[in-house]
């Protein structure tokens, strides 16, 4: 323990409640009794654990679709990815008459296909893949909350006799010419034909899948007039399954479904495409299946923890809430820093999975309500750390680690939280036995600028969907030394 009594150090105590305004109030007011305050500081140990994840919220808006296998730990992962179909408001064709495209009086596509669009990807681009691209029997529908373990075959949105369309694929498309994917405005894409014959659900036979959706139109213009009615009278959503293959993921930003054909304007013949895209303004998510057999022998390992993403493990921390707050009852709790040191990656492969960016803490609790109720991060009970390193090179010092340097509101919450139910329940402790328990994730953080302030200004915060991997110092039989937090704490006392 180290106490000082101070006038020189109130200077310091100040600049630290002026620069982070989440610090605890000092409970009095600052008076010209200066002397009378003491600063106090102690550092603790904290024990953690891994955790699986099992399954986390959706909300990304980031489709991942492949199968890849972890250099590090030979843990397997696949994604899946579903996406419905946006239209724009009132979409319309040209008028029947003017079609050029047309077969035995009924209008015709010349040919239709998905393309799913990717900016980044991760493992080998010229691995051979497979996905099987499924029509959906009904839309899934919006404003729900999905999970990264929905299944939609085993919930029964798949249409069992429509499509099913088997493509192989590279996340280099070879087929297209090397000048022409590095043009800037050129976005890699994983494209899927639908150009075969289509039967709807009535059983009535169309040439291919867009020849269906042009006569949907004539047949009824509402049906394109937004993307509810569009998705649940013409186009409910296709389900990309990955069926082969090993070694890539792509991250899926964006999709259209791309129907071809040709019409009259005057003298000229044109060539046209009706585009719907499966952006954010639509549903869409993936199904992650991760290898649970390995990732549970990860959790096993008690010499380290684990963050693993997606939805695979998390950190789960127990705070020494009572040994802070025992000796320190008429304290306050300045600040509570907690410093969580990351182990280099022993692993030299290129395709060694690249480490979170950004964490959150959280009551261990809260988990599923933060996600779902797209809580956002306050500074009292949820704080964000991102991942910083140090130029020390000393083995006892954090070369790299991840910071949360004021979770004192935090600290002080747990502590209150547990005095005021004992008060209350005797049994309180039994029935909350995570109430001091927080968990470390891994997350995505989405801002704007605001243009008052010219500051950045956090607006989501979802899990982190994509490919990471990395071991934090911690758990039960730590060998890279212990985890610990430090505490300030501070007192007044009248002459």
């Amino acid at each position: 323990m180290k106490t000082i009594n101070i006038l020189a150090f109130v200077a310091i105590l100040f600049t630290l409640i002026a620069c982070d305004d989440t610090t605890d109030s000092i409970g009095t007011s600052v008076t010209d009794n200066l002397s009378t305050i003491t600063i106090k500081a102690d550092t603790f140990n904290v024990t953690s654990r891994s955790v699986l994840s099992n399954s986390v919220v959706n909300r990304n808006n980031i489709g991942y679709l492949g199968y890849i296998r972890d250099p590090e730990t030979g843990s397997f992962v696949k994604g899946n990815f579903l996406t419905l179909f946006h239209t724009l408001e009132n979409y319309s064709l040209p008028e029947f008459s003017k079609i050029v495209s047309k077969e035995e009086g009924r209008v015709v596509a010349d040919s239709c296909e998905i393309r799913l669009y990717y900016r980044n990807f991760y493992g080998d681009s010229l691995a051979t893949m497979k996905l099987t691209a499924k029509e959906l029997s009904h839309p899934v529908e919006e404003g729900q909350i999905y999970y990264s373990d929905f299944d939609p075959e085993k919930e029964g949105f798949i249409r069992q006799d429509g499509i099913q369309k088997q493509q192989t694929y590279s996340l280099v498309d070879l087929k297209i010419g090397e000048s022409d994917r590095n043009q800037s405005t050129y976005i890699n894409r994983i494209s899927i034909p639908l150009s075969d014959k289509y039967i709807d659900k009535q059983g009535k036979s169309y040439k291919n899948y867009g020849s269906y959706m042009m006569e949907k139109y004539f047949e009824n213009p509402k049906y394109f007039k937004n993307s509810y009615e569009f998705s649940h009278n013409v186009v409910p959503g296709f389900f990309f399954k990955h069926t082969g293959g090993i070694g890539s993921m792509a991250y899926i930003t964006s999709s259209a479904l791309n129907v071809y054909f040709r019409y009259i304007e005057g003298d000229s013949t044109y060539n046209a495409v009706m585009t719907f895209a499966g952006t954010e303004e639509v549903l869409q998510t993936t199904q992650i299946t991760n290898d649970n057999d390995n990732l549970q022998n990860l959790v096993s390992d008690n010499s380290c923890t684990y963050l693993k993403t997606p939805a695979g493990i998390y950190t789960e921390m127990t705070l020494p809430i009572d040994e802070i707050v025992y000796g320190h009852e008429n304290d306050t709790i300045n600040s509570a820093k907690l410093v969580i040191p990351r182990i280099k990656n022993e692993n030299t492969s290129n395709y060694t999975l690249p480490y979170p960016k950004t964490l959150l803490i959280l009551p261990i609790d809260s988990i599923s309500s933060f996600f779902e109720k797209e809580t956002l991060p306050d500074n009292k009970l949820y704080f964000l750390a991102n991942y910083t390193t140090s130029k020390s090179e000393s083995a006892t010092t954090a070369i790299n680690a991840y910071t949360f340097n004021n979770i004192g509101t935090l600290v002080s919450f747990l502590a209150k939280n547990k005095k005021q139910g004992l008060r209350t329940d005797n049994n309180w402790l039994t029935k909350n036995p995570n109430w001091n328990k927080v968990a470390i994730i891994p997350v995505e953080v989405t801002t704007v600028l605001n243009q008052e302030t010219n500051k950045e200004e956090i607006t989501k915060v979802t899990n982190n969907m994509s490919l990471t991997s990395t071991r934090l110092v911690g758990g039960l039989n730590s060998k890279y030394g212990n985890l610990q937090i430090t505490v300030v704490y501070s007192n007044f006392q009248s002459k």
